[in-house]
């Protein structure tokens, strides 16, 4: 062997050691993470997602991979974009925002493990065959936003005893659009408070739903639960403290950004359960066999600041039940 072809030949096996080590180095998993709504207002729940992989021992971008795809409230986009996430070649896909992107995600892969959370009853809705065992290659979390629109109704109506008509801005396209509306007006007729529905499709129907609300002479306002809404949190809260009515919400974020009451559960720990969820998933568990998760704790908040700014002055009773007070 020539002095030239030697060093050839150790150059050229110098070059392929650090190849072979990247073709030998495991790859890390991948999750993906389906959403209906934007990554803007979505950010303290994907904080809860990644405190919950980490309880498990995945962090983001040292041990597992998270491609992300967001619907922007579009929810015709979401199987394109559920099967995009498929044929990735995702470990898990963890479907969030509400039942369309859950029926996405299932209508996408019979296969990969698919960890939600939805609104409603997940069995009854034909996503899992069962809450404590759902089979198949789906689980996840279940809140049970549509049972609590009477309760905040009656908390409202204890905070204004005054009111007399209180509307509720309802979305159309969501498929407990009308249980949310049976419900509500099951409570208001307990209360013997007149209930005015006030439904939007798209957030260009925001302005003029208000604008019935006044001509309507309703003295305060539920917003229902809905992905959509949640997404136009900013927006919403903006119209109620520019018309001036009280309005509670479901989700603490919307009384942190101004509003006057929020009960429901934590949507940011709910999300932490999805990351425990997809961490189990990750480590060999199935999701048929993980029941699915429902709340047991709902908290109440209440703005103090945004009372004064209303002329409320929130009865004692109230606040003393709050988890939380905004001063």
């Amino acid at each position: 062997m020539d002095r030239r072809t030697f060093i050839g030949g150790v150059a050229g096996g110098l070059l392929t050691v650090p190849l072979v080590a990247r073709a030998q180095k495991p790859a890390v998993p991948v999750i993906g993470f389906l959403c209906s709504a934007s990554p803007v207002p979505w950010e303290p729940y994907l904080a809860g997602f990644r405190k919950g992989l980490n309880e498990t021992g995945y962090v983001e971008g040292t041990n597992v991979a998270i491609e992300y795809r967001w619907a922007h409230g579009h929810f015709d986009r979401l199987p394109e974009l559920a099967n995009e996430l498929v044929r990735s070649g995702i470990a898990v896909l963890v479907a969030t925002g509400g039942e369309p992107a859950a029926f996405a995600a299932k209508a996408a892969t019979a296969t990969v493990p698919v960890v939600f959370s939805v609104g409603g009853d997940p069995a009854m809705n034909g996503l899992v065959e069962s809450i404590s065992r759902p089979g198949g290659n789906l689980t996840g979390v279940s809140i049970f936003t549509q049972r609590l629109e009477g309760k905040r109704i009656e908390l409202l109506h204890e905070a204004i005893p005054s009111a007399v008509t209180i509307a509720i801005l309802n979305n159309r396209p969501s498929r407990f659009a009308v249980a949310i509306l049976n419900d509500a007006e099951a409570a208001a007729r307990g209360l013997g408070v007149r209930l005015v529905p006030l439904w939007v499709d798209s957030e260009k129907d925001f302005e003029p739903a208000f604008a019935k609300l006044v001509e309507g002479h309703a003295d305060a306002l539920v917003v229902t639960n809905s992905p959509f809404f949640n997404n136009h949190r900013d927006r919403l809260v903006a119209l109620s403290a520019r018309f001036k009515v009280p309005t509670v919400y479901e989700f603490r974020e919307f009384a942190a950004a101004g509003g006057l009451m929020s009960y429901g559960t934590n949507l940011a720990d709910v999300y932490r359960q999805i990351g425990v969820y997809t961490g189990r998933i990750l480590k060999g568990a199935k999701p048929g066999e993980l029941p699915v998760l429902q709340p047991t704790k709902f908290d109440l908040v209440v703005n103090l600041k945004t009372a004064k700014a209303l002329g409320l002055a929130m009865p004692q009773s109230l606040l003393r039940r709050a988890d939380e007070v905004i001063r």
